[in-house]
């Protein structure tokens, strides 16, 4: 297994005199093993609740895990291969992949024009390999952009990925690591970017063993609607997600990534862990155009106000108003988050064009006074007439197309393809 070119806190990690080093943060075990391919050695414990070991060298596919004081194995929560939530780490060789692109430097965010995947249902393989296959097709309808739906591990064969408990490892149905990197290869060929969704607000609740060893990971009160709120605040919990950021960018050359639902990822701390997430990805990253966006269903605006180095730290975010007003506007529907939008919706449509945002909403870094949405630029902000939330979460994830007549949609097509 060939050294890996990054450090990271978290996860096995190859060494120069090929060995691999193990770590897992547990500050509530006063005693660990690693248990690897059927044997056991203890693990050395650190003050602040590292355990850590060296070991000479393993294959690829070695299955490894720890056993805590009380005698249950769990996986490594930074494993970058799981063939399931409840089974064995195992370990992976990250530089086993020849790239191709090597004069890939990314695109301008202006140019981005969107097709999001989610790679189970893209074709009926559900494989990156699959979707690979179509990658010609989208570019060929003029997307400049692929934006993957979650794929970090989570329970099962069948879902969307926003419960993944794995950040750091492919959801195994899909293929391996190396058939992503693939994917992602052919798609720069093409001159498309990819970008990931991830997932850094909360753990989903089946094979989230973490609380079991580190409590300190979550805390006890003020959840999350999808399950216990994780505290940024502890060093070792940053860590894990801003290097994760770094590590989709890095390992798996992509453009960039959305983050899910930031508004619930809240922290304390004199740095929000958004704004250290995003200046140790810029800083991380040399040679190629990097970009962050976000999902924040209050509106905030405090995130595209950062700017590190003349740039802005995130890019932009999906505009659920615009999406709001112009199905409000094309259907008549009234109720539900529609309501909001029912008086003169075409009107509001229009200004969601030119503005973005209707209305400003909960910002969150504390240090930052959040902008009127129209005093940013129309390029901070992505608009969509469908994505998987506004069409998965309606009673039978009905398309907009069913509920208008053809030409109408068509009309809608070109506003969002003419809009700036």
């Amino acid at each position: 297994m060939k050294a890996a070119g990054r450090d990271y806190t978290w996860g096995p990690t190859p060494t120069e005199n090929g060995g691999t080093r193990f770590r897992l943060w547990a500050p509530d075990e006063s005693e660990i093993r690693l248990v690897l391919d059927g044997r056991e050695q203890r693990l050395t414990r650190s003050a602040d609740g590292w355990f850590e070991a060296e070991v000479d060298g393993r294959s690829v596919g070695t299955p490894y895990g720890f056993r805590l004081s009380d005698g249950s194995i769990v996986p490594d929560p930074a494993s970058r291969l799981q063939e399931d939530v409840l089974g064995l780490s195992r370990l992976v060789d990250p530089g086993s992949y020849a790239w191709k692109d090597v004069d890939w430097k990314g695109r301008d965010w202006r140019e981005a024009v969107f097709y999001e995947i989610h790679i189970g249902t893209f074709t009926s393989e559900g494989t990156f390999r699959a979707a690979e296959n179509r990658l010609a097709y989208l570019a060929d309808l003029g997307f400049t952009a692929i934006e993957l739906m979650p794929i970090a591990q989570f329970p099962g064969r069948r879902g969307w990925g926003y419960d993944g408990v794995f950040q750091y490892a492919p959801f195994a149905p899909y293929g391996a690591a190396d058939d992503l990197k693939s994917f992602v290869d052919t798609a720069h060929g093409l001159g498309l970017m990819v970008f990931l969704d991830v997932v850094y607000n909360h753990f989903g609740p089946e094979g989230n063993l973490v609380p079991t060893y580190a409590s300190e990971f979550f805390l006890e009160d003020n959840p999350t609607p999808w399950g216990p709120r994780i505290d940024f605040t502890k060093q070792p919990v940053r860590r894990y997600f801003i290097e994760n950021s770094v590590y989709w960018i890095d390992e798996f050359h992509l453009d960039g990534l959305r983050l899910d639902a930031v508004d619930q990822i809240e922290d304390s701390s004199d740095i929000h862990v958004l704004e250290e997430l995003a200046r140790e990805v810029r800083s991380s990253i040399e040679g190629r155009t990097i970009h962050l966006i976000t999902e924040n269903p209050v509106n905030g605006t405090d995130l595209m106000a950062q700017r590190d180095e003349g740039r802005r730290l995130y890019e932009a975010d999906w505009n659920d108003d615009f999406h709001h007003a112009v199905h409000a506007a094309a259907t008549g529907e009234q109720t539900g988050h529609y309501e909001a939008f029912s008086v003169e919706p075409w009107r509001q449509a229009a200004k969601a064009v030119a503005a973005g945002y209707l209305t400003a909403g909960k910002h969150v870094l504390k240090a930052v006074e959040p902008p009127e949405p129209s005093s940013l630029p129309t390029s901070c902000f992505v608009h969509f007439l469908q994505n998987h939330d506004q069409v998965g979460n309606r009673a039978i994830g009905d398309r907009l197309h069913t509920g208008i007549d053809d030409d109408l949609h068509a009309a809608l097509t070109e506003l969002l393809l003419l809009s700036p």
